[in-house]
């Protein structure tokens, strides 16, 4: 079984916001393999389906980005899903709009939720598929340009990330994790 879990806020106030790019893959993949993110657990929302053949949990935590981590460790501890079947998508200001960067492990940089995430698991040894989202411009408030609504003109490249996100999911789980490195990184 894989766990599949996007970063992001509680979709009705940070929806369409950089921040929630996570969010957004899941409910591509969702979209995709015909199911909807309904159910609750874990302070998450999640849901069950198949995809290449193999069990996925798609999952949207709802504690807020920062303590994301504690709803992945207790859907990987119920589940007795190992480190290597975990997938974390999240945005990333180093990486430019319509990119993205797949590993197979690695410290969480300045990212608050993934500080999370590898605090709760107590490991940096786990994929994740980082959705660039680039830097704002010198002017732009950091943290405005993170949450703050995504302006029309920006969405088109980052709805190409979000894409790209979750074709890189479906090559993991189809292939491994380093086909999908060769294929997109």
């Amino acid at each position: 079984m894989y766990l599949i879990v996007g970063l992001g806020n509680p979709e009705s106030d940070y929806d369409n916001t950089r921040h929630n790019m996570g969010f957004h893959v899941i409910n591509q993949l969702a979209k995709k393999y015909e199911t909807q993110i309904g159910r609750k657990k874990f302070n998450s929302q999640y849901e069950n389906c198949i995809i290449e053949g193999k069990k996925v949990l798609l999952v949207k935590p709802q504690t807020f980005m920062n303590a994301s981590g504690e709803a992945v460790l207790q859907f990987a501890k119920f589940y007795k899903i190992e480190l290597d079947k975990i997938i974390v998508i999240y945005d990333d200001i180093d990486i430019e709009p319509g990119k993205i960067r797949i590993r197979k492990n690695g410290s969480p940089g300045g990212h608050n939720g993934m500080k999370s995430v590898v605090h709760f698991l107590n490991t940096e040894n786990f994929p994740r598929i980082r959705v660039g989202i680039g830097k704002p411009k010198e002017h732009e408030n950091m943290i405005e340009y993170v949450i703050g609504a995504i302006p029309e003109e920006a969405k088109e490249p980052l709805e190409k990330g979000v894409e790209l996100a979750q074709k890189a999911v479906i090559e993991i789980i189809k292939n491994d994790i380093n086909y999908a490195m060769n294929q997109y990184n």
